[in-house]
């Protein structure tokens, strides 16, 4: 495996001329003794989309962008400012405006930056080079070619494919130097299928740490393909969904947004250290059902939400949340664990240079229970089954939630029944948790495509759970439960 160091020095610093001796002098000027921690953050993101409609290709960019974050932090004030070029004189310019939030106590020379290696989770490889760019635009087409082919019906097929190579190279006020390089690709379909005047659609895909050539491993972009198909005609059977409260079983896999929405994000440090989220000062506390052990773990090989290390050079962790419905820990950037006393977790993250970092889910999942799913769907007189989500919302504050249901189905006699569109779940995350009353042994996470939001930052994630049962549930739809 190529040394990341040595790439992102080559890709970050020899590219704009800036020395290690030139960096230390630069990182005295930025700490002093009213500063209780400083970091630089070196960036260069290479990423390209390519997207294909109606078989003609509809869109298409290249990108190149580099810049450094500097950071100076004094309790709870940060002092923030950034460069969109790597040179030294912006360099000097962005830590000379970080570092005006205190008063300077003089330089302070720094000792030799001291590496710090993280995990080896994915190859440092950049997946633009993996393919050629005529084998792009034909992947697409003929995916567009099989997804017409198979099912005549389909009106409209979109196809997108996108790929991104980071490099990234951290220095902090305490010695430390971290580099991570980090692939990140992604396919996309959707489809829209008419049959008697009626119009539904389905979409499918994934992604990870890898390059392109991972999606003709086992045909895996048409198995995309064939599932983007079922949801469309699964949809153009679909039936009003029922409302009111009932019991509702969430499938395995990416039903886990659910919990990354109305869990997750309140088990992130800053929301408990300014005491805002449902779940602060509640370590040691039963939250949850005793079924119940989540988890965020950033050190899954490839995987979409995992990285090396995170972006303020802290390799990441398997953090336990939740074991056997005890809240056990909070997950911590190094800015809120050192205002609370304690250690960073690795979740320390950012969109870019161009933002500070906050602390942010990896990958959050549900770890197996002991039930078989069919046993959890039999359990169940009258009911839904949710098996995929759309969109949705939560208040951190209070911990309720609304998620539209893209693939739902009723359960009638312990047995899945007709497929019904237009369902919502209508609860709250610790109410929830305390609810469920069986957790499959068939553990699933998604297939790549998680994306999150906050604070304006956007960060790739992953999720997953594995069947669960809620024993009550209120779901939104557009006819009564009695009906």
């Amino acid at each position: 495996m190529k040394d990341v160091f040595e790439l992102a020095q080559h890709d970050l610093l020899e590219a704009g001329g800036i020395s290690t001796q030139e960096l230390s002098r630069l990182m005295g000027e930025l700490v002093s003794h009213q500063i209780d921690y400083g970091d630089l953050y070196f960036q260069s993101t290479y990423s390209e989309s390519w997207a294909l409609e109606e078989g003609i290709i509809k869109g298409g960019s290249f990108d190149i962008d580099r810049g450094v974050g500097v950071r100076a932090i004094s309790g709870e004030k940060t002092g923030f400012a950034y460069a969109d070029d790597i040179i030294f004189l912006a360099l000097r310019d962005a830590i000379h405006a970080a570092n005006s939030i205190v008063k300077h106590g003089g330089e302070h020379p720094v000792q030799a930056f001291k590496k710090k290696p993280g995990h080896q989770l994915y190859e440092p490889i950049n997946p633009l080079y993996s393919f050629p760019e005529q084998d792009k635009v034909a992947l697409l087409q003929r995916i567009d070619q099989y997804v017409r082919k198979k099912e005549p019906r389909a009106v409209q097929v979109s196809v997108s494919l996108a790929g991104e190579y980071d490099t990234v190279l951290i220095l902090d006020s305490e010695g430390n130097q971290a580099a991570d390089v980090r692939p990140l690709v992604r396919l996309h379909i959707s489809l829209i299928v008419e049959h008697n005047g009626r119009r539904e659609s389905g979409s499918s895909g994934g992604g990870g740490r890898f390059d392109y050539q991972h999606f003709l491993v086992g045909d895996l972009a048409f198995e995309y393909a064939d599932e983007a198909i079922r949801q469309a005609l699964i949809n153009l059977e679909a039936i009003d969904a029922p409302a009111g409260a009932m019991p509702v079983v969430l499938g395995p896999g990416w039903p886990g947004v659910l919990l990354h929405e109305a869990v997750g994000h309140g088990m992130e440090g800053d929301f408990n250290r300014k005491g805002i989220s449902i779940y602060s000062n509640r370590i040691g506390e039963k939250i949850a059902s005793h079924l119940c052990t989540i988890v965020d773990n950033g050190t899954l090989p490839q995987r979409r939400g995992s990285l090396n290390i995170d972006d303020e050079g802290v390799p990441t962790q398997n953090n336990v949340l939740v074991e056997n419905g005890v809240l056990k820990q909070y997950l911590l950037d190094k800015k809120n664990a050192k205002l609370m006393g304690l250690t960073s977790t690795g979740n320390g993250r950012r969109e870019s240079y161009a933002h500070v970092p906050l602390p942010r889910m990896t990958n959050t999942y549900m770890l197996p229970g002991q039930s078989f799913p069919d046993e959890i769907i039999a359990s169940i007189k009258k009911g839904l089954y949710a098996v995929n989500f759309g969109g949705g919302q939560v208040d951190i504050t209070s911990g309720k939630f609304v998620f539209s249901a893209s693939e739902a189905y009723l359960i009638e006699n312990g047995k899945i029944g007709a497929p019904v569109k237009g369902a919502t779940l209508i609860g709250n995350g610790p109410d929830v948790l305390n609810k469920i009353s069986m957790v499959g042994n068939d553990l699933k996470l998604d297939q790549g495509v998680g994306v999150c939001g906050k604070d304006g930052q956007s960060v790739p994630v992953g999720v997953g759970q594995p069947t669960l049962r809620v024993d009550e549930l209120t779901v939104g739809g557009t006819r009564t439960s009695h009906e």
